[in-house]
């Protein structure tokens, strides 16, 4: 039966072999329509995964911001009719914290098929690595750019945290890391513990748990364009 594959992707220039199991590659390359949220990048991706893809022979459909999510149904018309899809996004797992879910529920309410491959979630990775609560957690994804509305939401989260026992992620366009990474250290309680993930699976990996006190006194080390996922635990 032809299914919807979710195909996860490196969350950076790491090997494709270090992160993503064989098994996706034989998926891959029996598949001739993507989904993507970007093409120039997914076209890259697949010939990271097997440099004889002949990239010319695949149709692409683009999921991306830009794109017309009106045309979302028009590209489950191969599945329709046999022909497996594969959906990637930018990095890590599509339709988390990514586009994808909208084609997803579709193919959900229509009752076809849908596989999710394993790969590298920076959520999950970075969660693993906190010490924080890996039963409850919840992913907030951006906070918001203004100021007074940003250290609302903090407040709001780290009392969700001691409240509800309940570990707190979210995340920051990478040049914004050392601002989001000063309101946090300016907002919250000093026994309040923080864990900066950054650069999941690649060479410049950082993961790091301390106290906003500990944090205060040693500092967040210059991360430039790494992204990164902030978690704040009681």
């Amino acid at each position: 039966m032809a299914a919807l594959y979710l195909i996860p992707v490196t969350l950076g220039d790491t090997p494709v072999d270090k992160v993503l199991p064989p098994y996706n590659k034989e998926v891959i390359l029996g598949i001739r329509h993507f989904i993507v949220e970007e093409v120039r990048t997914a076209r890259r991706f697949l010939k990271q995964v097997e440099r004889s893809i002949d990239i010319d022979v695949l149709a692409f459909y683009p999921m991306g911001k830009h794109a017309d999510a009106a045309l979302f149904s028009r590209y489950l018309e191969p599945l329709r009719h046999g022909e497996d899809i594969g959906v990637i996004s930018e990095a890590g797992c599509p339709a988390v914290a990514d586009p994808g879910a909208d084609v997803v529920s579709i193919a959900q309410r229509e009752g076809l098929k849908v596989v999710p491959l394993v790969g590298p979630s920076s959520i999950l990775l970075s969660v693993m690595a906190s010490g924080f609560n890996g039963q409850s957690f919840a992913f907030h994804g951006y906070l918001p750019i203004d100021a007074a509305a940003r250290i609302k939401r903090l407040k709001l989260l780290e009392t969700r945290a001691m409240s509800e026992d309940q570990t707190q992620l979210f995340i920051e366009t990478p040049y914004r890391n050392a601002k989001l990474f000063a309101d946090i250290c300016s907002t919250c309680a000093a026994k309040t513990r923080l864990c900066v993930a950054a650069g999941l699976t690649t060479e410049k990996e950082f993961v790091r748990t301390m106290t906003i006190k500990e944090w205060k006194q040693g500092g967040l080390p210059d991360l430039g364009k790494i992204p990164a996922i902030f978690l704040i635990y009681k």
